[in-house]
């Protein structure tokens, strides 16, 4: 089994936590959006749509983070050779949790040069793998049409404000459950919990903890007791606690600014 990912996608974060909960071993590759990498032509022939992540159990790929983690639990199931109930309430929470799309408001809360900087070099490379694989060129363009419609969506005050409001709505929700129940579907840590946590883990990286978490105590309580669980070491803390963070950042940075300068001269 193979996974497609990077520590800065949300939707990697979601599946690495399921995969490490149920123990599954499974080969990384670790692809970067922010430096192009899943515009690369063999990745993007696997998966047009160039997102991540992408599960790959011999000839059986799957693209979206929650039906990977569905499929995740079903494979677990069957290894372990017992016979699990359905929760429904499990797979309510998962539906409404995958229903918040955060792109808009990480975007929207970026600072605007490096958002604008990040934006303009995937343009480029989207256009130089135009050339490099003209059976790719129409499924590239629409990534490239795809680029600049999020750059003036992102500039919109009313999308920007749609999505803090889905947010809102959303942690509301977590924490009116999260006064009946320990996790987010039950007593006892679910997928549904894979999928949330990382949310968190991305309103801490973009530093709005007191807007969005401490303001909510069964949720800052839940928060804290996740970041203590192996899973979330592995996906995220082992690239975002305290010092992490910043490492993590700069590798990026670093090798977008050497791109940009290798490229003038």
């Amino acid at each position: 089994m193979q996974l497609y990912h990077h520590p800065y996608s949300l939707d990697s974060q979601k599946v690495r936590m399921a995969l490490e909960e149920k123990g599954i071993d499974y080969t990384s590759y670790r692809v970067n959006p922010l430096t192009g990498k899943n515009m690369n032509v063999d990745f993007f022939r696997m998966n047009p749509s160039a997102k991540l992540p992408v599960f790959q159990n011999g000839a059986h790929v799957i693209y979206r983070a929650i039906d990977i983690i569905q499929y995740i639990d079903r494979l677990a199931v069957h290894l372990s050779g017992e016979i699990a109930p359905v929760n429904t309430e499990v797979q309510q929470w998962m539906q409404k949790v995958d229903a918040w799309n955060p792109k808009m408001f990480t975007l929207t809360h970026t600072p605007v040069k490096y958002r604008v900087f990040v934006s303009k070099f995937i343009r480029r490379v989207l256009i130089a793998r135009m050339a490099e694989a003209p059976d790719l060129a129409s499924m590239y363009h629409v990534k490239l049409r795809e680029a600049y419609a999020t750059e003036d969506k992102v500039k919109d005050p009313d999308i920007m404000r749609q999505s803090e409001e889905e947010l809102s709505k959303l942690l509301d929700d977590v924490e009116a459950q999260l006064s009946k129940t320990k996790y987010l579907a039950g007593d006892e840590f679910s997928p549904a919990d894979s999928m949330f946590t990382p949310i968190l883990a991305r309103i801490t990286l973009l530093d709005l903890d007191e807007e969005y978490i401490n303001c909510r105590p069964k949720i800052l309580e839940y928060y804290n007791l996740m970041k203590q669980r192996p899973s979330y070491k592995i996906a995220i803390g082992k690239y975002f606690n305290g010092w992490k963070k910043y490492r993590t950042l700069f590798k990026t940075s670093f090798f977008l600014c050497f791109r940009t300068l290798f490229r003038k001269y």
